[in-house]
């Protein structure tokens, strides 16, 4: 189980390796919350995602030998993406599961960092089962995109500077939005605020209609998904939470939002627009649920992750057009 000082080790495989994000801020965005909306970029991490972080953990920290065989993951682009640049980074092969309709800057990143792409139809095949199939027959060593406790541990410092630089922008209390499909980020995070910043509080935010962790909180039990995707949020839809995840979740997080849509694009166009920042939808879940949904937070600070910008020029155009 992944723990503080994993998420601390991991910190420090990481330095020189992944990037610091900063926090951002704008008096426009405070003006539509009520409060102050402080934003954690990781659009700006390494192949425009948090995922790199977890990614480099996994690998940097696994066995020299299962590192050697090579590595396989499963992922809609973003994990793809980490892992395949922390391979070639370690000089290893790399073989990605990818679903069949993920964005194609996703499908075509991913291999342009050296990996074999393996395409799948997300709504009939089962990418856990293929993943670990491809795993037995080729020998590689399977990192899973969040049931995995070094993955975790890599999502967790992101928690770690949000702990660091809320002090620096004398940030105290505050509500920390994160973007959730399976939890790796959402449960790394919590973790390092409990360790470092406890009086933070960390909720889940997911699109509407794929809310698996919101409604697992609530019952107390994994709840699935009815469908596997037909979401523009691709990057979180997952069909349930993670085993590893969810116990971390249960314990250290609150209640958190579901989001339309129509929410997603504006508030895609708003980061553009007041921070510059490219954002894809399933990273702006967090920051539309800050913007548009803040009357359902106590009083305070907020802090939205915004957990990854590899749009699709097309969506992106949409969610410009949105404001238009």
């Amino acid at each position: 189980m992944t723990n503080i000082t994993m998420i601390e080790a991991a910190a420090q495989r990481a330095q020189g390796v992944a990037r610091q994000t900063p926090m951002l801020s704008s008096p426009f965005l405070d003006e539509i919350a009520g409060r102050r909306v402080f934003v954690k970029p990781e659009c700006l991490q390494h192949t425009g995602s948090f995922k790199f972080r977890g990614a480099w953990s996994a690998l940097s920290g696994m066995a020299v030998d299962a590192r050697a065989r090579g590595v396989i993951a499963y992922s809609s682009g973003n994990h793809a993406q980490g892992v395949a640049l922390a391979a070639r980074m370690h000089g290893v092969r790399a073989v990605i599961l990818m679903p069949s309709d993920a964005p194609r800057v996703k499908i075509e990143n991913t291999r342009a960092l050296g990996a074999e792409v393996v395409l799948h139809d997300r709504e009939t095949d089962d990418r856990d089962e293929t993943g670990a199939r491809l795993a037995a027959e080729r020998g590689l060593t399977l990192v899973k995109p969040f049931d995995n406790p070094l993955v975790v541990a890599g999502q967790g410092t992101v928690g770690l500077e949000i702990a660091a630089q809320a002090g620096e922008h004398g940030i105290g209390t505050a509500q920390v939005l994160v973007p959730c499909g399976g939890g790796g980020l959402t449960s790394g995070i919590a973790l390092a605020l409990e360790a470092h910043a406890p009086d933070m509080v960390v909720r889940p935010c997911e699109p509407e209609g794929f809310d698996d962790t919101i409604r697992s909180l609530r019952s107390g039990r994994r709840e699935v998904n009815a469908r596997r995707g037909g979401s523009i949020c691709d990057a979180i839809i997952t069909p349930s939470p993670g085993e590893v995840t969810l116990p971390i979740m249960q314990r250290l997080c609150q209640p958190g939002f579901a989001v339309t849509e129509g929410d997603v694009l504006r508030a895609m166009a708003l980061a553009f627009e007041r921070l510059r920042i490219v954002v894809e939808p399933g990273g702006a879940v967090a920051l539309a649920a800050a913007l548009f949904h803040a009357e359902a937070l106590p009083e305070g600070d907020v802090i939205a992750v915004v957990s990854g910008g590899n749009v699709d020029q097309a969506v992106f155009a949409r969610a410009l057009g949105v404001r238009g």
